[in-house]
């Protein structure tokens, strides 16, 4: 069987609407929060708005896309999880 088969399709519905949702999430963050004046541990991160624009995407994309995941485990049930694909 084809990896990007089964597998494409797959992430696509996990990485998609982490996706959207991280999207949703860097505008509303930054519409309540200049980047210029974010700091860490007392001092100014001294990074570019794009670079703490970037940043802060991948990190909500990452976070999305694990609340996703673990929704797509939990939806398979049992009788999908448990099945050995190499045993059919």
């Amino acid at each position: 069987m084809n990896f990007a088969a089964t597998w494409g399709p797959r992430f696509m519905a996990v990485g998609w609407p982490a996706f959207l949702a991280a999207c949703v999430l860097e505008l509303v963050v930054f519409a309540l929060a200049d980047p210029l004046e974010l700091s860490w541990g007392g001092e100014p991160l001294g990074w570019s708005r794009v670079g703490i624009y970037t940043v802060a995407f991948f990190v909500f994309w990452s976070i999305a896309l694990g609340a996703c995941f673990l929704t797509a485990i939990l939806r398979e049930g049992p009788m999908n999880f448990d099945r050995n694909p190499s045993m059919e």
